[in-house]
């Protein structure tokens, strides 16, 4: 069975490469809504292109308001495996160098353009296996359906819609991620300190400092503003900072400078260097007074020592049955004349409570000065890995790709988070950055015809 697929799949890669090409010129990004297109004019445009190439290839298709469209293998089969990814993209950005990012090109046997790799390219590779099975005559006795949404990049409120409207399949996973399979996403806990501590205006003085743009990504600039410093006492202080933290520092005048750092995702802060972190270390390089204000902002490193990720600081260092550890970093920093206030991102393993982690991060940073603030924790998300789908689904990796592939847990959410029964499977090889999100992004055309293949495979062995 599988030479029949692999077959099919050698004979219609240029097929599959121009339905990508055609799908990624569409700039479909958020935009502002209007009269049937929730997400904007082009997410509509990217939405009904895709559902059109569905049905060019005989799938019929149901249209959820252009919020979502599904396109069924065989509706008359029991409904029992959804594959769920998406037709928006993130906004093309700066720093492309090899095509403009709506106008996809080969190159040295890769696909550039937005959207090849995260989410575009990836669906199309799930609707060719359908095809694959669906030409070659193999028959399946339930169904599987490809729903494609369009708001994954800014919220999934189209995924909402749709689950609003139908149950959930017995299985779902998501293209929408890498090989071999995603089985956990860590929960979130979120937490704001502040206090109010206002500026003496004698002596050296930090008056203001601002670092992040995000929750959810480690700050690469922390801009700060001095009273009582001159630039010599700021370079001075600067390069022992360089000593401790692989920082730039810009030094404006005598009062003012920039810490340059690198961002990194929240889930993942270990690869960044925090540049609010770095900018609060460099007051200890400064002849401070010994007042409550500058003692709260000492307690900043206390709670968030630099260079610890695992909530230690915080008293919630944690590690679960499936080897999965917390991880937390400070990522928006706010100090005016007045006071200050900092909020925090952590991922949280299968062991993660209100009782072990919210009430001892609450008490950590009120006893050292602070008010604290929390939304709550949001649950992880698990399939546990014995379960028969996700051995079906790694059954089917391993037999296309020769490979040993096993279940993975992540710091980071995909589509199927909130859904039961749902895991995210490839469909990007393991070890490979395809820039997603980032200038020249592609994908391999080597891997679209192993994705294409992985998950023909995968529908046989669930739906067959």
């Amino acid at each position: 069975m599988n030479e029949v697929i692999k077959k099919f799949t050698e004979d219609h890669i240029d097929e599959l490469k121009k339905d990508i090409s055609e799908l990624c010129s569409i700039p479909s990004v958020l935009s502002d809504a209007r009269e049937g297109a929730p997400f904007g004019e082009d997410c509509r445009k990217a939405l009904l292109a895709a559902g059109s190439i569905c049905e060019k290839y005989g799938f019929k298709t149901t249209n959820y308001d252009n919020y979502c469209i599904a396109a069924d293998f065989d509706e008359s089969l029991p409904k029992h495996l959804d594959m769920l990814g998406h037709t928006d993209v993130v906004p093309a950005g700066e720093g492309w160098t090899v095509t403009d990012p709506f106008t996809v090109i080969e190159k040295d046997g890769r696909l550039y353009g937005r959207g090849t790799s995260d989410d575009k390219g990836p669906v199309l590779c799930a609707l060719y296996a359908m095809r694959a099975i669906k030409e070659s005559g193999i028959p399946l006795k339930r169904n599987v359906r490809l729903i494609l949404g369009s708001d994954e990049e800014t919220g999934s409120i189209d995924i909402t819609k749709y689950y609003a409207k139908e149950p959930e399949a017995d299985y779902t996973f998501s293209p929408d991620a890498e090989f071999p399979l995603i089985n956990i996403e860590k929960g979130q806990f979120r937490g704001t300190f502040k206090a109010d501590a206002p500026v003496s205006d004698t002596g050296v003085q930090l008056i203001s400092l601002n670092a992040g743009v995000a929750l959810n990504a480690v700050p690469n600039r922390c801009r700060m503003e001095f009273i009582g410093t001159d630039r010599q006492m700021l370079e001075d202080a600067c390069d022992k900072l360089k000593k401790e933290i692989p920082v730039d520092a810009e030094i404006s005048d005598d009062t003012h400078l920039t810490i340059i750092g690198e961002s990194a995702h929240a889930s993942t802060p270990e690869i960044g260097v925090n540049a609010g972190l770095a900018g609060i270390t460099l007051l200890k390089f400064l002849p401070l007074s010994n007042d409550r204000r500058n003692t709260l902002l000492s307690k900043v490193l206390t709670l968030f020592p630099y260079g610890a990720y695992d909530g230690s600081g915080l008293g919630i260092s944690m590690t679960d049955k499936e080897n999965l550890s917390l991880s937390a970093t400070l990522d928006l920093f706010s100090v005016d004349r007045d006071g200050m206030s900092f909020s925090f991102d952590s991922r949280t393993p299968l062991n993660a409570s209100d009782e072990n982690c919210l009430a001892v991060a609450g008490k950590k940073c009120e006893d050292a000065g602070f008010t604290f603030e929390t939304p709550g924790i949001v649950p992880p998300h698990y399939v546990p890995s014995d379960s028969a789908f996700v051995k079906d689904l790694l059954s089917a990796y391993n037999d296309v790709t020769g490979q040993d592939g096993k279940a993975m847990g992540i710091g980071g959410g995909t589509y199927v988070h909130d859904i039961k029964n749902g895991v995210a499977f490839g469909a990007v090889l393991p070890g490979i950055d395809t820039h997603m999100h980032g200038a020249d992004e592609f994908i391999d055309i080597d891997n679209l015809t192993t994705a294409v293949e992985v998950f023909a495979e995968a529908i046989l062995k669930i739906c067959g």
